[in-house]
């Protein structure tokens, strides 16, 4: 490794929240390279989007004075990204359809705008790191049934195997579905449940994990005590089932750019992990063995300041909020599974978009039942609508990934 390393941590946000996730862990950051040899300098990338719950930008300036001692903070504000669309026009380098499909805010825009600035200010690693994340594992003793809560050393794990890899993902623990936890049988009918599950699910999001972890943990993700300790890093294989990574704790070496792809969802949607994912095959991922705590509905944020609970609780499905983060989730899932099927299998495309519609049609008027509302009827135009649009869904990510290998040049 080079005497002075260049790593930064990337947070595409549109949520306050970020700032209490920095504040809290940023000592952490620093103290995991105290007894290094090498200089790490850490930069830390904050895009916010002003519309994703209508916050003002003095919401995301909540980063303490502490913070700039020790860690570059980089803000890329609407402004900077509008101006440096000006500029890559003016010297000819994309036009402005091709700006506009690469830059700007939303799940694959904001993180492919934060690879190109990164790339700008001579980052070597790139980690990125959602919101609503905290580097600690939560371990459950099967005999006792008691939570352990263990810090990760998040940023010196990656760094451990980033240099020799093109890409490093690690764990989550916690709720890392936005699914909530619901009684079989009892407050939803199973059958009904599965096929809902099966016409939303993806390629990280299935129905036997999803049943797995409501029967043996209430919905909840434990950690892996041994992994959880540092051990067991191993080479990910495609062996023909993809080679999919998730979008936070997910470390990309910019030394090696060539072998790091663009970032794509159709408009609207989720997915940016999954068309990333698809265009590794020729890329070394490496899995490394360090946790982050996903609060995947926001009702654990006092663990980013070391304030562990002593359990974890279901999340139901009355819970507040937990019917808007469900659906939203849901639909975004939902708009990009016709693009899925007709990059990893076009052959069998149309059987599958129809036994799609069919299983949303059987299983919405149940989830409905279970919210006590009609607001899921909205899957069955998305999944039309995007079907619809497939092609040129499909046409907008080769697209994407053209732009990127232009600005790869510069």
């Amino acid at each position: 490794m080079k005497d002075v390393i260049k790593f930064g941590i990337g947070f595409v946000t549109g949520r306050p929240n970020v700032c209490k996730v920095i504040n809290s862990t940023y000592e952490r950051l620093i103290n995991q390279f105290k007894d290094s040899d090498k200089k790490i300098e850490i930069t830390i990338f904050i895009l916010f989007d002003l519309g994703y719950q209508f916050t003002t930008r003095v919401d995301f300036y909540g980063i303490i004075p502490n913070v700039y001692k020790d860690i570059r903070v980089k803000y890329i504000t609407p402004e900077d990204i509008e101006e440096e669309k000006k500029t890559l026009l003016g010297k000819e380098v994309l036009s402005k359809q091709e700006a506009e499909l690469f830059f700007g805010h939303g799940h694959a825009k904001g993180r492919n705008t934060l690879m190109y600035y990164a790339k700008k200010n001579k980052i070597d690693y790139l980690l990125f790191w959602d919101d609503d994340e905290y580097p600690v594992a939560c371990i459950k003793n099967r005999e006792t049934n008691e939570i352990t809560w263990k810090e990760q050393d998040n940023i010196a794990m990656h760094l451990k195997y980033i240099e020799n890899s093109d890409v490093t993902i690690g764990y989550h623990c916690g709720y890392i579905s936005p699914i909530p936890y619901v009684e079989l049988n009892e407050d939803i009918d199973e059958n009904l449940f599965k096929q809902y599950i099966e016409a939303i699910s993806n390629e990280v999001v299935s129905w036997e994990s999803i049943k797995e972890k409501f029967i043996k943990n209430n919905g909840i993700t434990y950690a892996d005590a041994k992994i959880a300790n540092g051990e067991g890093a191993y080479v990910q294989k495609d062996e023909g089932k993809g080679n999919w990574v998730v979008g936070s704790t997910l470390c990309l070496n910019l030394n090696h750019i060539d072998k790091i792809p663009a970032f794509y969802n159709p408009e609207g949607a989720r997915g940016e992990d999954a068309f990333f994912s698809i265009n590794l095959k020729n890329s070394k991922i490496i899995k490394v063995p360090v946790y982050h705590f996903h609060d995947g509905f926001l009702k654990y944020t006092s663990v980013a300041r070391q304030k562990y609970p002593k359990t974890l609780r279901k999340i139901k499905a009355t819970d507040e909020e937990v019917e808007q983060r469900f659906l939203k989730a849901s639909r975004g899932w939902m708009k990009y599974k016709p693009l899925l099927l007709y990059v990893t299998d076009n052959e069998h495309y149309k059987e599958k978009i129809k036994d799609n519609h069919i299983k949303l049609e059987n299983s919405i008027p149940e989830i409905n039942k279970l919210f006590e509302s009609d607001v899921f009827d909205s899957l069955l135009i998305d999944l039309e609508d995007y079907d619809k649009n497939v092609k040129k869904h499909y046409n907008e990510f080769v697209k994407t990934n053209e732009i990127w290998n232009k600005l790869k040049g510069m």
